[in-house]
């Protein structure tokens, strides 16, 4: 599927994009995605990089069932409860996409989530292209 990401100045060391155009291909709204468990059942509570790439690892395996993956996300949403876990989240999210192909991003730092152990919630938009 063709895209273009935008290439910015500063956003580069933030992992994101200020923009990325698409054509064709099949938007997925995906739901907010947090974790309070790693896949065997243990707490992450209080574990900041465990909850985000548990979230990403869940956030995969949704955009697996409708069809996609990682790399077909656009754009992001992520909610953070504290805003000095804003530099370990974009180093983390660096790690999982390529540089220059990063996501539209915004990182809002909130008073706290449904479940109190929750310290970050990712909600991606995805385009799937024909594979």
């Amino acid at each position: 599927m063709p895209r273009r990401h935008v290439e910015g100045t500063w956003q580069k060391t933030r992992a994101f994009s200020p923009a990325v155009v698409t054509e064709g291909g099949t938007t997925v709204w995906v739901a907010g995605h947090g974790a309070t468990e790693d896949d065997t059942g243990t707490s992450l509570a209080g574990d900041f990089d465990a909850q985000v790439r548990q979230a990403f690892k869940n956030i995969e395996r949704t955009l697996a069932a409708a069809g996609g993956a990682l790399t077909d996300i656009v754009s992001m949403t992520v909610y953070i409860t504290d805003v000095r876990h804003g530099d370990r989240f974009i180093a983390i999210r660096k790690a999982l996409f390529a540089a220059g192909r990063y996501p539209a991003s915004a990182l809002i730092t909130v008073a706290g989530f449904a479940r109190p152990e929750m310290l970050v919630e990712i909600m991606p938009v995805a385009v799937i292209g024909d594979r």
